[in-house]
């Protein structure tokens, strides 16, 4: 990298941060995901296992806000569970400071209703579900993320790396206040990057969608090394929160904690 380059932005240059060709026009296909969910059985509940008043939480991904999930929420709530919106705002500050504020939703939740939480986190919101989870396992009964590239190196899009970038460059200033320079990047010595990088020992179980349709990260970084937590569904990275193979499989997995 140039010394001009490096002037700019130290940063640049991120190993964890790794542009991929991703197919994303394939993200075009959002609004018919969302049209099938709502002419499927499952959204109306049918065929899936129900809950019995479990507290589920349901966190957005990068750049997005609860109004995201809204159709996730509402049928949590129709099969039995008793769902929870983030109230993190919108997810584009930095993930420390964001993931503070999730836990005060999950220890209202637990306090509410007298049990471990639940974790449904998709992309970025995943990433911050498992950050939460490794640093307060006492709180979480389960994480399920949904296109959230958690392995060592985030491989995405370039629109998505440039996204980041932008919101450093303008850190500390509008939605992103608390974002410093080396935010969303490998170099930050925050606790959010320690437990995506180099987690401890999990004592939370945790399972992981995915897509190989997927048209913002690569799949390869979504999944667990044991087989056994993975699920692959046929979705668009955005469509993954509106899709019935999605919920199908939220359902199975919520009844295993």
């Amino acid at each position: 990298m140039s010394q001009a380059a490096y002037s700019i932005d130290p940063f640049a240059e991120d190993a964890s941060l790794i542009p991929a060709a991703t197919p994303i026009w394939r993200e075009a296909m959002f609004p018919l995901e969302w049209l099938a969910l709502r002419a499927s059985p499952v959204y109306w509940g049918f065929g899936v296992p129900h809950g019995d008043g479990e507290p589920v939480v349901v966190v957005p991904g990068f750049l997005a806000s609860d109004v995201s999930l809204v159709e996730l929420y509402w049928w949590l709530a129709r099969i039995g569970y008793r769902p929870y919106f983030s109230n993190i705002g919108r997810n584009v500050d930095c993930p420390d400071h964001i993931t503070g504020r999730l836990l005060e939703t999950v220890r209202r939740a637990r306090k509410e209703t007298g049990q471990r939480v639940r974790l449904v986190g998709h992309s970025l919101g995943g990433m911050l579900s498992r950050n939460l989870a490794l640093e307060h396992p006492d709180e979480v009964a389960m994480v399920i993320t949904l296109g959230s590239p958690f392995r060592d190196a985030v491989r995405a899009h370039p629109v998505l790396i440039s996204a980041a970038a932008t919101l450093r460059e303008h850190g500390g200033t509008g939605l992103a206040k608390n974002v410093r320079p080396a935010c969303f990047s490998g170099h930050c010595m925050c606790t959010f990057v320690k437990n995506m990088l180099a987690p401890e020992d999990w004592e939370v179980p945790r399972y992981a969608v995915y897509s190989r349709r997927d048209g913002v990260v690569e799949w390869e970084s979504c999944i667990e090394e044991d087989p056994a937590l993975n699920d692959e569904v046929h979705s668009s990275h955005l469509g993954m929160v509106v899709h019935a193979g999605t919920y199908r499989v939220i359902a199975r997995r919520l009844r295993m904690a």
